[in-house]
């Protein structure tokens, strides 16, 4: 093995997530980002690969802060860099983890934004002036918003959709059954309930659909040219129904998401049917959104519970 951080060992790394771990293409952009970071501080500090000490790591990760970094992206890029040396210990190419054992700067955890149930109900019965798009387009966006907050979907999971189930079919919505087939994160399937309001805007939208492909595709959302639609296209839709809907919250498909979980815990209490619906492999990361109810129950107690309102301000 050369003693030169030269590009190849990444990308003989990026190979490996990408085959082995199959890892999403925007987690591998950063990964190849965080990487070409350490291999510059290698080569600034004329170190090769397997000659970094855990006291290079922290100075390194202490200047990333210092910079600016906020401490949750110092976590990841120490986190990439970690799966990087566990992979060549693998191989065996170093004597010692370089990586393991480094602690991340602590950061508060941000409790996820959601909108409140009369929010959600406002930007999903949203008219939008004619002039917002062509008229399937309308149709579209307002699928996209019912499917987003009556399913729990990830914006990736939702426009991976196709009309109908085939071997190639990264998920496809059962309409006869009530069902959306999801592939999610970890290529890991799951099955989650089509709501009424969600299969009325999706038949609705489905009797449009052609005026939007021009081409034969399987894709269920299309873009304006009639491929399949892209996150970024549906972000900025997404925002503008928000606009038009007069929320001045800035609203992104992950709220939606946010949302769905928070107002059906509000509802039912139910942890563990939540985590089913949502994916999370661990229902530590649903808990969560008992925080964001029990917010919301502070809230309603502060504003009318007569012992609750605290004198001298």
């Amino acid at each position: 093995m050369s003693d030169v951080p030269d590009a190849t060992l990444i990308d003989r790394y990026l190979e490996h997530v990408r085959v082995e771990k199959r890892l999403a293409a925007r987690t591998q952009a950063l990964y190849a980002q965080h990487l070409e970071t350490l291999r510059r501080r290698c080569q600034a500090s004329g170190l090769s690969w397997s000659a970094v000490r855990q006291a290079h790591v922290r100075r390194w990760a202490a200047e990333l802060r210092a910079a600016g970094q906020h401490p949750r992206s110092v976590a990841l890029i120490l986190s990439c860099w970690r799966g990087f040396y566990t992979w060549q210990g693998r191989q065996g190419w170093i004597d010692q983890h370089p990586v393991q054992g480094v602690r991340a700067p602590k950061a508060a955890k941000p409790l996820p934004k959601a909108l409140s149930v009369e929010e959600a109900l406002r930007l999903a019965e949203h008219e939008p002036a004619s002039s917002v798009g062509t008229g399937w387009q309308a149709v579209q966006d307002r699928c996209i918003v019912e499917m987003l907050y009556g399913c729990g979907l990830r914006i990736a999971e939702l426009l991976g959709l196709d009309t109908r189930h085939s071997p190639q079919a990264r998920g496809w919505v059962d309409r006869a059954a009530g069902e959306v087939h999801v592939l999610g994160k970890g290529s890991k399937w799951r099955t989650v309930p089509l709501g009424s309001a969600a299969a009325k805007a999706l038949s609705a939208w489905l009797a449009v659909r052609e005026q939007a492909a021009p081409r034969e595709t399987d894709a269920l959302f299309l873009g304006a040219r009639g491929a399949r639609l892209t996150p970024q296209v549906a972000r900025q839709r997404l925002k503008a129904w928000a606009l038009g809907s007069g929320l001045a919250t800035r609203v992104h498909p992950h709220m939606l998401r946010h949302s769905f979980a928070s107002h059906l815990l509000q509802s039912s209490a139910d942890l563990r049917a939540v985590q089913e619906l949502l994916g999370h492999a661990s229902i530590g990361t649903t808990q969560v959104y008992t925080r964001l109810d029990f917010q919301h129950l502070s809230r309603v107690y502060e504003a009318a519970h007569p012992r609750a309102r605290r004198t001298g301000k």
